[in-house]
This record gives structure tokens, C-alpha cells and sequence, in this order.
């Protein structure tokens, strides 16, 4: 386990802010805990389907304890060190993902977590009563409150997709949106990925966003 910092855009770092919960949404309680949240105290995990905003989450929160100047570290299971004295914070990602070495690496953050007063907040697709993880580290993962996150329903989708739109100075006709919305897949991981590269493609070409230059994208430079 390293510790970094968490690698985010000084012009587009992830905020709480910034995040659209979606009217009704259960996804508004978690925000609002990890809003108010007093560390160190039990760990927090927070689950659903991709898209739907944990990694958001978890970058919102070390991006404010970062902002505050308080440590925060991402845990890394390339390697390994020992928790700093004056971290605070210490988020986990993609816990469904972590092979058996990481496992162990994850345990062992946690053990140094207890004893040193650091908040750790995880994240994963599955609840932790479903992680296929070693008992030990899935129970310490679902001590404290877990969050259940869902995609945003079409419309909140589309308000988040123009709103970034606008920040890089893109305009999406109704005629691009919707394209977007039918042909690929509607989470907003994949929707942001996806409207980075007609960035990207676009300002090479100095031309604007539209249907015929995102086929012209996809036949030209398929993704991988």
C-alpha cells in the first residue's frame, strides 16, 4: 500500500458539489453523511453499479480533506508503507477487484487505521456481504454504514452531461445528446470518458461536436 494523493484536475476536481444525487435519490444520504462526517470514525462503504458516482464520492471527500490540509491517502495495493502520523483519511476503490496480496495489504491498513485514528471509506459494486474477499477484511468493510448508490435516471444524466459540456465550452445540440443517450452506455463514467475523447477529437479538428463527427470519431479511433 503507497500513499498518494488522489490524481484530480485542479479545474474539474471532484466535489461534493458537483455531484447530482437525482431527485428522491437514495444517493442524497450519502451525501449528506459524508458531508457531515466526523473522523475518524467507522468505516464507510458505499456500492452500486458503475456510473453511479462512488469513485466521484471518494475523490469529493479527499479532495475537501486535502483543501482543509489535512492528509488524505488512496490506498495503492502496488506496494506498501506505513500509515504517515498525521494521516487522516485513507479510501479504498474497487474493493471487489482486490487479488489476494492486495487483500492482505488492505488488512493490514485497516489494523494501522484502528490504532492510529484514521477514517478509512471504501468502495465497491457489490455489497460487503457479497465481496469475494477474505471473511476478515469483508466484515471490517461493512462495520460501519453502507450506502447503496444508483445511476441517475435519464433526465439528471442529461442535466450532469451538459453541465460538463458547458464547463469545457462544448455545445451539445439536443440532436447530439440524445445520440449520445441511445447509442452508448448511459452511466456517467462511460458518458464523461466518452465526451472527453469528442473533446479531444474535436479541438484537433477545430469543428464542433455533432452526430457526423461522432461517427467519424468512432470509425477513425475505435475505443479499445
Amino acid at each position: 500500500m503507497r500513499q498518494i494523493p488522489l490524481p484530480l484536475a485542479t479545474d474539474a476536481a471532484p466535489s461534493f458539489d458537483s455531484f447530482l444525487p437525482g431527485t428522491g435519490s437514495a444517493n442524497a444520504a450519502a451525501v449528506a453523511h459524508l458531508r457531515a462526517l466526523a473522523m475518524p470514525g467507522a468505516p464507510v462503504y458505499l456500492w452500486g453499479p458503475s456510473g453511479s458516482g462512488k469513485t466521484h464520492l471518494l475523490s469529493a471527500l479527499v479532495h475537501e480533506a486535502q483543501q482543509r490540509g489535512q492528509r488524505a491517502v488512496v490506498f495503492d495495493p502496488r506496494g506498501q508503507a506505513p500509515l504517515q502520523g498525521d494521516t487522516l483519511l485513507a479510501v479504498i476503490d474497487d474493493c471487489e477487484s482486490l487479488d489476494d496480496a492486495a487483500q492482505a495489504d488492505a488488512f493490514r491498513l485497516f489494523v494501522d487505521a484502528s490504532t492510529s485514528g484514521v477514517q478509512i471509506v471504501a468502495a465497491g459494486r457489490v455489497p460487503p456481504v457479497d465481496l469475494p474477499l477474505r471473511e476478515d477484511l469483508r466484515t471490517r468493510l461493512g462495520w460501519g454504514p453502507v450506502f447503496a448508490l444508483q445511476p441517475l435516471a435519464e433526465d439528471p444524466t442529461r442535466a450532469v452531461l451538459r453541465r460538463e459540456a458547458d464547463r469545457r465550452g462544448i455545445f451539445l445540440a439536443d440532436e447530439v445528446m440524445d445520440y449520445l443517450l441511445t447509442r452508448f452506455a448511459r452511466d456517467l463514467k462511460h458518458l464523461m470518458q466518452l465526451l472527453d475523447r469528442l473533446d479531444t477529437f474535436a479541438l484537433a479538428r477545430s469543428r464542433n461536436v455533432t452526430v457526423p463527427l461522432i461517427r467519424q470519431m468512432l470509425d477513425e479511433e475505435p475505443a479499445a
